[in-house]
């Protein structure tokens, strides 16, 4: 395995990006665009999972406390909720930021990437600050045994190169509730136990993942 040291970011065809053998790692979100037509987006199941019943998307602000490359947030932001990305690993960071600062001069995306702010840093520490109000907080942490393959499996095998799968997931969820946002989402294997062995209120399903919502 190449050592963290060696995956430093530097610019391909304009974009920072990590090479690594033949794969190249980068935030593009331009190459989204199929998924935020009108008739697609309803159909994701985080949209679903994020909504709030009698609230207009726009009024409401998701902290993604696990943004990673920022793609679940980019279809956050397309439905119109506005969203702070916490990132802790510094050149995922680094990556996610150049991908903003590329979709803010994309005329297609540009109205949706500026809702969208990011924040290289703690999660838990940010929420236990209260420096910001969501009232939504996303819960994705990376697990290990997630199953992908091809093109997606090696992109995910660079992410935890450079960021391993977290192991304070139950220290971060503990952080969301005692702030006590009006809902928190826990993205989870379709299998695998509740985080924390703490029951959702509900959950939405899907064929390989489900999301747990806990409302407060």
């Amino acid at each position: 395995m190449m050592s963290k040291e060696h995956l430093v970011p530097e610019i391909i065809d304009g974009k920072l990006s990590i090479k690594k053998d033949n794969m190249t790692l980068c935030q593009d979100f331009s190459l989204m665009k199929d998924r935020i037509s009108p008739h697609r987006l309803n159909g994701e199941m985080l949209i679903k999972a994020a909504k709030i019943k009698g609230q207009e998307n726009s009024s409401l602000t998701i902290l993604d406390a696990t943004a990673g490359l920022g793609e679940d947030s980019f279809l956050l932001a397309a439905a119109g909720f506005k969203l702070i990305l916490v990132e802790y690993n510094r050149t995922i960071y680094e990556l996610l930021e150049d991908g903003l600062r590329r979709g803010l001069e994309d005329p297609d995306i540009s109205h949706i990437v500026s809702r969208m702010n990011a924040i290289n840093g703690n999660s838990i520490d940010i929420i236990e600050s209260k420096e910001f109000n969501p009232d939504i907080i996303y819960l994705d942490p990376m697990f290990p045994t997630r199953k992908k393959s091809g093109l997606i499996k090696k992109k995910f095998q660079i992410m935890q190169e450079l960021e391993n799968p977290t192991d304070m997931e139950i220290e971060l969820l503990e952080a969301a509730i005692n702030f006590r946002p009006r809902k928190i989402i826990i993205k989870r294997p379709l299998k695998a136990q509740s985080l924390g062995d703490i029951k959702p209120t509900y959950s939405i399903e899907g064929s390989v993942i489900r999301y747990d919502c806990i409302v407060m």
